[in-house]
């Protein structure tokens, strides 16, 4: 009697939950999602979608959708020291492309990843409140008094995941120092803008990155600012647009002409975790930012979020219900050293980007080396690694 694949639900339907749903969906897998929110959605930000990331959504159908959303950018990418002059150009393929990064609106990609579900997989307005595992099943509870069960629960609920103390023990994430200020400017408002260009600006503790979105339509912002003591509860809320532009006053005029157009901007504290000991337990499984939240200077969070819901399908689609514990246990020995790596490296790219060197010129040097480091991290293709896991 041939064992049948096992029964997933998903707590959390941002980018993390609904990918992996994809993920299974394509390999066969019966899934759920469940999502605390009334309705699926994400704020007026970008997201930066590199190939380790892209390759994935192609292979669950999704490739020609993202490349009709997407802002796409090209050699005239650069990283600038404060004043404009140029660094370095921007490595935006691997080895070899030809998948090229892009940018995206976070919230067109969510409707995307949703629309293109099943109907009755996603399930809005159930905040997760509790979690058992009896014999080979596992149930979910939701704050309106119903419960599922399934053969495996994957926790996608982000950083202040309400599963992860099932995992490993209670924790605070860990406070950068820095804040980021986020948000869109129409390219009509800078109709000289480019719209092919990914673009940061690195200067004393703090640095300016743009790229587009929506086919160049929106130009998105961010700048990376260190936090007072009144900033740092910050996660995601209302910013000052005259603070921001005070912060970059005197650096490359191009900036300012954008700033200029800024009438709302959104702030947010910068937060992530030393890496986790173990994302498993029995039948339970941590993802994405539930796992490894990590800072944004290596463009990662939402890259490594898909690589683990790739990996993830692939190794229960081979494993049955009966398996499905094992298959988690190989999952995690899969994923956790790359993810500490890039964890790691984000945290590295950051002291960089805001210029903590004597000399510019060493940090100029390792920009412009940094390129090898990148196209390791794009070739990098996680179902090769599971073909190297034992059956």
């Amino acid at each position: 009697m041939v064992d049948p694949a096992p029964e997933v639900v998903i707590v959390g339907g941002g980018i993390a939950g609904l990918f992996t749903a994809h993920a299974l969906v394509a390999r066969g897998i019966p899934v759920t999602l469940y999502e605390q929110a009334r309705a699926l959605g994400e704020i007026g930000a970008g997201v930066w979608l590199t190939p380790n990331g892209l390759r994935h959504l192609e292979r669950v159908g999704l490739g020609e959708a993202v490349a009709r959303a997407a802002g796409h950018v090209g050699p005239g990418s650069r990283y600038h020291r404060e004043d404009g002059t140029e660094i370095a150009g921007v490595q935006l393929t691997g080895s070899t492309g030809p998948l090229c990064a892009v940018g995206m609106h976070r919230a067109d990609l969510v409707a995307l990843l949703a629309d293109g579900l099943p109907d009755g997989v996603v399930h809005t307005d159930r905040r997760c409140v509790g979690f058992a595992a009896a014999g080979d099943r596992v149930r979910v509870e939701f704050q309106d008094g119903t419960e599922v069960e399934g053969d495996v629960t994957i926790a996608c609920d982000g950083i202040h995941s309400a599963l992860r103390h099932h995992v490993v023990p209670p924790s605070e994430p860990v406070f950068s120092g820095a804040v980021a200020y986020r948000g869109l400017v129409p390219h009509e408002a800078v109709p000289d803008w480019p719209t092919d260009g990914w673009n940061m600006w690195l200067g004393p503790g703090r640095h300016f990155l743009t790229f587009p979105v929506r086919s160049g339509r929106l130009i998105n912002y961010v700048g990376f600012v260190p936090a007072d003591e009144a900033m740092r509860e910050s996660w995601s809320l209302p910013g000052d647009p005259d603070r921001l532009r005070r912060e970059f006053a005197g650096w490359d005029p191009r900036i300012g002409e954008l700033l200029a157009h800024v009438e709302a901007t959104l702030r947010w504290g910068l937060y992530d975790r030393d890496p986790l000991p173990r994302w498993v337990s029995g039948r339970l499984a941590l993802l994405g930012d539930a796992a490894h939240p990590m800072l944004p200077h290596l463009g990662q969070g939402a890259n490594q979020a898909m690589e683990d819901g790739m990996a993830l399908a692939a190794l229960l689609a081979r494993a049955g219900r009966a398996g499905a514990p094992a298959a988690l246990r190989a999952y995690e020995r899969l994923r956790l050293d790359r993810v500490a790596q890039v964890q790691r490296g984000a945290r590295e790219n950051g002291l960089r980007y805001d210029s903590a060197y004597a000399d510019l010129a060493v940090r100029d040097a390792e920009m412009r080396a940094h390129v090898e480091y990148r196209k390791q991290l794009y070739d990098y293709d996680v179902l090769a690694a599971v073909d190297r896991v034992p059956a």
